[in-house]
């Protein structure tokens, strides 16, 4: 196993882990280069970043994952894309109530290989009971939280008031006074410790490099969620609290994009493997979607491979990457041949809608 693959050695891919991406792709998209042509690479998970890139009207974005599973997530909405209208794929992934998941599901792998097809066919109950964005682990664990736990601590009447549009200091208001509880405190503390997100969320290997109290991170980016951003527009939180996106949904899904991303499906490349399975073919690209993937690596694997991609990168390219709880920017080697594009940073972080991340980044490679 390729050091690289570090992770590989440490967490199981023989499942589900995200069903939808839970990161901003509006930031995303506005992070990278703007100019058309541009070939550009993306870590897979759900699929959802990796359409939305589309909408930059790249020559190419070649997709890779470790994870079978996350690579037939893409699968699947490639499929639903091609197939459904854009309320009718709302409905398939979970966005909306719908009694039509089963039919919606089978039109949408009518067209994809048989394995793909068996793979989708054997979740097909949890697709009509939690829409296709719904049936990850990650999911499951929000989906215990939200009915299980969630209605001990707040009516619904009050987590109905979260998404109601209103000024940033009475956001403030209504945050210290009707939400932030002692009860909501406590649930915090229990439901999103190291313990419990590592068994039933996250894979507890993803842990290895984190640094300082799970449960105090999400409690502070909840305040971003709550207060600097406005919750009405955040179909992330919306999802967490109540098991559908609201007026808002993810870039990719919206409207607008829907014909764009649907005409554009022929340019990804989807590799399943790591990343190297783009680099080691000698390939150079003109801008990294990574994920959160440095957060899963020791200091000394993040270096190695950090210099990779600096070798599969074009004079200009972009490597854009978000870092949970373990601190990941250009290590001190390679930070002659890099700049750090903070005041971009800045602008984009607070506008992060998916409110898990402590940091953005974007790094430019000078070649």
């Amino acid at each position: 196993m390729n050091k690289s693959s570090e992770i590989a050695t440490k967490a199981k891919f023989d499942h589900i882990r995200y069903a939808q991406l839970w990161e901003d792709a509006d930031i995303l998209c506005a992070a990278l280069p703007q100019d058309s042509g541009k070939t550009l690479v993306s870590i897979c998970s759900a699929g959802d970043n990796a359409l939305a890139m589309l909408t930059l009207d790249p020559e190419r974005v070649v997709v890779v994952d470790l994870s079978p599973a996350q690579i037939a997530c893409l699968h699947l909405r490639i499929g639903a894309y091609r197939a459904l209208s854009q309320p009718e794929f709302l409905e398939l992934m979970g966005s909306r109530p719908s009694t039509s998941r089963g039919v919606l599901l089978d039109r949408s792998i009518a067209g994809l290989d048989t394995e793909t097809q068996a793979f989708w066919q054997e979740r097909r109950d949890d697709v009509i009971a939690y829409g296709a964005g719904g049936v990850g682990k990650f999911e499951r664990y929000f989906r215990i939280f939200r009915t299980k736990l969630l209605p001990l601590v707040h009516s619904k009447k009050t987590l109905d008031a979260i998404f109601v549009s209103r000024p940033k200091a009475e956001r403030q208001e209504f945050l210290n006074k009707r939400f932030n509880t002692w009860r909501w405190r406590l649930l915090l503390n229990v439901f999103f410790s190291r313990f419990v997100m590592g068994r039933m969320g996250r894979d507890k290997a993803f842990f290895e490099h984190v640094e300082g109290s799970v449960a105090q991170h999400v409690a502070r980016r909840i305040k971003h969620a709550a207060v600097e951003c406005d919750p009405s527009q955040n179909p992330y939180l919306h999802w967490i609290l109540k098991g559908t996106h609201g007026e808002a949904v993810p870039m990719p899904w919206r409207v607008e994009h829907y014909a764009t991303i649907r005409d554009r499906l022929d340019r990804l490349d989807i590799r399943q493997g790591a990343l190297e399975a783009f680099i080691d073919d000698g390939d150079k690209a003109d801008g990294f979607n990574l994920s959160d993937i440095f957060e899963y690596m020791s200091p000394d694997v993040f270096t190695k491979v950090y210099g990779q991609i600096l070798s599969a990168a074009n004079p200009q390219a972009r490597l854009v990457y978000w870092n949970m709880m373990a601190p990941r920017r250009v290590p001190p080697a390679f930070a002659a041949k890099v700049t750090g594009l903070t005041g971009k940073e800045d602008q984009l972080k607070a506008q992060d809608k998916a409110f898990f991340y402590s940091d953005f980044v974007i790094e430019e490679f000078k070649g």
